[in-house]
């Protein structure tokens, strides 16, 4: 499996939701690290980080469109409840004993790109928009972010 880099053509423009897609492919990167040094704990210690980041990153992304009013904010959650669902079945394995590495990544790399370059870019006009508009109160997104991320 190779190592994943962040490009350009990954950016919704949002440097918040951009630092935050960057962390995961950071945990998908050592993902990889765990399954080529064949360490069981480690990949098991990742894929729980990785859950738990992602799932508070979809909260945040989707806050952010609520806020936004962004038309199609249920189809968006439901993609990102299937991720959800799909992940923690490869955990679940995991803690079964088997080995999910290799296809997580594959999984992951394919569905983090897909979803960054179609569905969160769709969205990105709109917020960045909303974003300007409440710079005047900017205290709203470091409130919305201590609540994602402690």
């Amino acid at each position: 499996m190779a190592h994943l880099e962040w490009s350009k053509e990954l950016s919704t423009g949002i440097d918040i939701i951009d630092s935050q897609h960057l962390r995961i492919v950071q945990y998908i990167n050592e993902l990889n690290v765990a399954r080529e040094e064949g360490d069981r704990e480690l990949a098991g210690e990742v894929l729980g980080e990785l859950v738990d980041y992602t799932i508070s990153h979809f909260a945040f992304e989707e806050s952010l469109m609520e806020k936004a009013e962004y038309p199609f904010l249920d189809p968006h959650k439901r993609v990102h409840q299937l991720f959800v669902e799909r992940v923690s079945s490869f955990v679940e394995r995991h803690h079964n004993g088997e080995d999910v590495t290799e296809e997580v990544h594959y999984m992951l790399t394919k569905w983090l790109f897909n979803h960054i370059k179609n569905e969160d870019r769709d969205y990105a006009s709109q917020v960045l928009r909303n974003m300007q508009d409440i710079r005047k109160d900017g205290s709203w997104v470091s409130r919305t972010l201590k609540r994602f991320f402690r």
